[in-house]
């Protein structure tokens, strides 16, 4: 998520009413357990998700936890500049987006209510701490409180709502580095264990490589939870693929979550989807493109820029790119259905955990 290089909002203006019209998927989830999510908006169930964008950021702030001064800025303003994009995702199928911008980056809970609600899209907002990129969005108490503080942190989030309004988290996210994990960043692992297991929300953590991902594993079996509680953020990290392999089959979601229009990133991609159906695995798959726009100051005024990260149009390389490349390969249909909709609703449903 730690983009550095941004692209003007305004260069995208023209292209939303040019960009061609995608068949929507059908909504319904296939193979999809029963279960719930909780949205922006409340409860629904995970049937009512359809076709899902699994790690999106709509609005991040890369300034720092500590001091906490950033650029104020209008939210309806901000909702009216940002919709167009959305109504664009929505018009190519996407009824639900996994919004993944933590605390202390940017997480701005009541302008995802305005634009899920103007754009009819479902989004999914998070609690937990981000611990990566040398822990510059960390705040000041996440270095002195225990795992226990910190969960009770997040809980209240779970329980009351974020930052006082009656929002709540649909799931945990959490961001480290690479292997070895430092002790602050096996301290939030543990929060969120503790959390998973009181609350039922999964855990997504952006993770720096594969052997990070299996020490990830390592603490929350130790911890009492199943891997199948973590969603392996930025698996495309691992370039051989086999981390992907040997985690997956423990039950971990693999979130491949970088793509874009780069060929040879497409490639990798394909490479990687199609390494895990030849073992079996794609009902452990998850794709999105971690695409998003970043809020920055300009004249003493905030101002809004695209992730320059390789997308023309945000949101949608998977459809007008990826898709049509898979099918080339041999993935069918039915099975590019189960990545965008019927795996993101068995990853992110929400089933309280009973301990003892």
């Amino acid at each position: 998520m730690e983009r550095r290089q941004f692209i003007s909002l305004s260069c995208f203006a023209g292209f939303i009413s040019l960009y061609p019209s995608f068949l929507a998927l059908a909504a319904e989830s296939s193979g999809a357990e029963k279960g719930f999510v909780m949205t922006v908006n409340g409860k629904i169930e995970t049937n009512s998700m359809g076709l899902t964008l699994s790690h999106e950021h709509i609005i991040t702030d890369f300034k720092g936890a500590e001091p906490d001064t950033r650029p104020e800025y209008d939210n309806e303003v901000t909702a009216n500049l940002l919709l167009p994009y959305l109504k664009a995702a929505k018009k190519s199928g996407v009824n639900t987006i996994i919004e993944c911008t933590p605390a202390h980056i940017g997480r701005n809970v009541e302008l995802l209510r305005l634009l899920s609600k103007a754009s009819g899209i479902n989004i999914i907002t998070n609690t937990g701490y981000y611990a990566a990129v040398g822990h510059k969005y960390l705040p000041k108490h996440a270095f002195t409180e225990t795992s226990e503080e910190l969960a009770t942190r997040w809980l209240k989030e779970w329980e009351n709502g974020i930052g006082g309004t009656d929002i709540r988290p649909g799931f945990i996210k959490l961001g480290v580095g690479s292997a070895p994990l430092k002790p602050i960043e096996e301290k939030l692992i543990k929060a969120a264990a503790i959390a998973h297991l009181k609350s039922g929300l999964k855990i997504a953590i952006h993770t720096g490589n594969g052997a990070a991902a299996r020490q990830e594993v390592e603490i929350l079996i130790k911890a009492g939870v199943s891997p199948e509680a973590l969603i392996w953020v930025h698996a495309q990290n691992d370039p051989t693929g086999f981390f992907h392999v040997e985690l997956a089959k423990k039950g971990c979601w693999i979130s491949l979550d970088g793509i874009n229009e780069d060929r040879d990133s497409i490639v990798q991609y394909r490479n990687h989807i199609y390494r895990l159906k030849g073992e079996g695995l794609l009902h452990k798959v998850l794709i999105s493109h971690d695409d998003g726009f970043a809020v920055t100051e300009e004249g003493g005024k905030a101002a809004f820029n695209a992730f320059k990260n390789g997308n023309s149009i945000p949101y949608n390389t998977i459809f007008g790119v990826l898709k049509p490349s898979l099918f080339e390969l041999g993935i069918t249909r039915d099975e590019f259905k189960m990545m965008t909709v019927g795996n993101p609703a068995n990853a992110f449903q929400i089933k309280v955990c009973r301990q003892g």
